[in-house]
């Protein structure tokens, strides 16, 4: 069972660095450096997926798939597509056509440490080996349940969610007055997609009604919209030293944020709300789900 990787599944700090390191180990052993001139691109990939971070994503696979007895062999595999497509998408979004930033988890950003060519190349590399890992027979014996995990990552990661969402991202750049409900419609699907998605796949795996995935996938809802706002109050209150990447952007570009709307303190609290309800939506799983409460307190309080 997934959770023989933890320590104590009842410590939540220990079980994420414990589920990180697992995943880690994975990402390792898929991405090797080959022999001959495309080991550069090798070299990139393990540069930006090896670079650290939270794993949150991962994180709430593992712990998802916990509840439903899933594997550890087929959760970990899950746990890493979505980190290696995670990774592709903070490649894509530090280049310079995008947010043109030049620090990610505390180090040069993939294509300053290389360079733009390169991390394109990169980020696409680990896109469709997300894929490659989730189609393959070793991630599940079950053919259909393959099939349901490539298509909810594609819709999640696709034009109707996360690069969808993206283009509005960007064009929101130009438009401070978005109001609320568009704030909160775009968050939902450029980094709530993602995280549904995560918390989602160990029921997926599991093969579990209906009823308890919609669960899931309203918890997720609301971590979601938590995390962004506490990445606003991080780019807003926080510095790079603590947050491994550069802030106050979105202040200087005057773009729209949770924060520059409701103001550092209704932000808060409005991520506490989201907290409360979406720990309110695990009462089904009894103590079972005592790590996705303690993940999303989790989620508000971080540092970086």
């Amino acid at each position: 069972m997934i959770s023989d990787i933890w320590s104590d599944p009842r410590d939540f700090k220990t079980s994420l660095a414990e589920s990180a390191r697992a995943v880690e180990v994975v990402m390792d052993q898929l991405i090797p450096v080959p022999d001959g001139p495309e080991a550069r691109v090798h070299e990139a990939m393990r540069y930006a997926i090896l670079a650290g971070g939270k794993r949150l994503r991962p994180f709430l696979v593992l712990a998802g798939s916990a509840l439903f007895g899933v594997s550890q062999r087929s959760a970990l595999r899950v746990a890493t597509a979505i980190e290696l497509l995670h990774t592709y998408s903070l490649i894509h979004d530090d280049l310079p056509a995008m947010d043109n930033s030049d620090l990610r988890r505390g180090k040069p950003t993939c294509h300053k440490a290389f360079d733009d060519a390169t991390a394109i190349l990169a980020g696409d590399a680990l896109l469709t080996l997300a894929f490659e890992v989730l189609a393959d027979a070793e991630t599940h014996g079950d053919p259909a349940v393959r099939c349901e995990l490539v298509t909810a990552l594609a819709k999640a990661s696709g034009a109707v969610g996360m690069v969808g969402c993206q283009m509005i991202d960007i064009l929101a750049e130009s438009d401070p007055t978005l109001d609320i409900g568009e704030i909160t419609r775009l968050q939902r699907l450029k980094t709530g997609a993602l995280i549904a998605f995560s918390s989602e796949a160990g029921a997926i795996l599991g093969k579990a009604p209906l009823d308890l995935r919609r669960v899931l996938v309203a918890y997720a809802h609301d971590i979601g919209l938590a995390f962004q706002i506490a990445d606003d109050l991080l780019d807003t209150e926080g510095t790079a030293a603590e947050t491994g990447k550069s802030v106050g952007r979105d202040a200087v570009a005057g773009k729209a944020t949770f924060v520059s709307i409701l103001g550092i303190e209704g932000a808060r609290a409005q991520a506490e709300a989201l907290v409360e309800q979406a720990t309110n939506h695990l009462e089904v799983f009894a103590d079972k789900a005592a790590l996705l409460r303690d993940c999303a307190r989790y989620i508000i309080e971080r540092k970086s």
